[in-house]
């Protein structure tokens, strides 16, 4: 049993964006854990911002969820992650990050999902942008999955969302430290002012004279200023702002009522990225024509971050779906 490679890639040929960009080349780099393809069902696992196919194993950013034992057994499951393009973990950037939205993003990994011959998933799972993506892979093909999993996320950006983002797209287009600055930033949209006063409690680091929230923050930027590339950070923001299943498509009800996957929506009750009130509105939205829709809540003070932080909670949302 194969448990853990290292990234593989296909190159996607003549691909157009939806905003008419043409890229002769695509690299879409995937990893695979556990059973080998097409032995065992078959589970997506989309990335968030900062994140990669890495999704177990020594550097794997979800290895307390999934695993051999875990609440997505590798002993049962195999696991399929594909890289973002531009993510920077393969090496390959892209600069003109706004020829992309979040679509687009879904029809790479569409042709991915097809060069691998895989014709169902079992379940496609992400938080954050990589739920947006889930979404907007299940609207592009409806009987792709038996089982889709939006944890944090929604099938569209807020205008709060969307004007968080502006501003990390200002902060890494004018800082003179663009990518700790804009994490910085980005630290106070994934936490809660009641999360800050949990690990604080307004301390001061004595040595440097500054409060530990702010060493906090500090330390945060540098290490993703030594592991992140600009390029990378600018084309994961533009896909947190663009995710909607409906533009220049049908209405939301068309949409959705063709995805034939039991939907499993996992909200977080102090999440400020993508509300739980946005989240039960698209679940008392679907209740409306479908009988195969859940809606869940973590239950933390630690906002949009709690889907990264909240393993035991997760564990019991998604143990009947595993």
């Amino acid at each position: 049993m194969k448990l853990e490679n290292k990234p593989t890639s296909i190159t996607l040929q003549n691909f157009t964006t939806e905003s008419g960009a043409f890229y002769a080349i695509l690299n879409l780099s995937f990893q695979v854990f556990g059973p080998a393809l097409h032995t065992a069902p078959i589970v997506l696992v989309n990335h968030a911002l900062t994140g990669n196919s890495q999704v177990v194993g020594d550097k794997g950013w979800w290895n307390d969820l999934i695993g051999a034992h875990k609440t997505i057994d590798t002993n049962k499951y195999t696991i399929l992650a594909f890289n973002v393009p531009g993510n920077g973990f393969d090496d390959a950037t892209i600069e003109n990050y706004s020829d992309f939205n979040t679509r687009d993003i879904a029809r790479i990994f569409i042709e991915g999902i097809r060069f691998l011959k895989i014709e169902r998933l079992y379940a496609i799972i992400g938080g954050s942008v990589g739920g947006g993506i889930a979404w907007e892979l299940v609207a592009l093909e409806p009987k792709i999955t038996q089982h889709l999993i939006p944890i944090a996320t929604d099938w569209k950006s807020t205008d709060w969302l969307i004007a968080n983002c502006f501003l990390q797209e200002q902060i890494l287009n004018n800082s003179s430290k663009p990518i700790e600055d804009a994490r910085i930033h980005a630290m106070l949209c994934y936490r809660t002012p009641e999360s800050f006063a949990a690990k604080f409690q307004r301390t001061t680091n004595e040595k440097l004279a500054i409060f530990n929230v702010e060493s906090w923050l500090d330390h945060h930027g540098k290490k993703l200023q030594k592991r992140f590339q600009i390029s990378s950070y600018k084309m994961m923001n533009q896909l947190l702002k663009t995710i909607d299943i409906t533009r220049n498509s049908f209405s939301f009800e068309e949409i959705t009522s063709k995805i034939e996957a039991n939907i499993h929506i996992i909200g977080i009750n102090s999440d400020l990225f993508f509300t739980a009130n946005e989240n039960k509105a698209t679940y008392e939205e679907l209740k409306k024509y479908k009988n195969n829709v859940t809606y869940q809540e973590i239950v933390s003070i630690h906002g949009h971050d709690a889907f990264l932080i909240e393993y035991k909670q997760l564990d019991n949302l998604l143990q009947d779906i595993f």
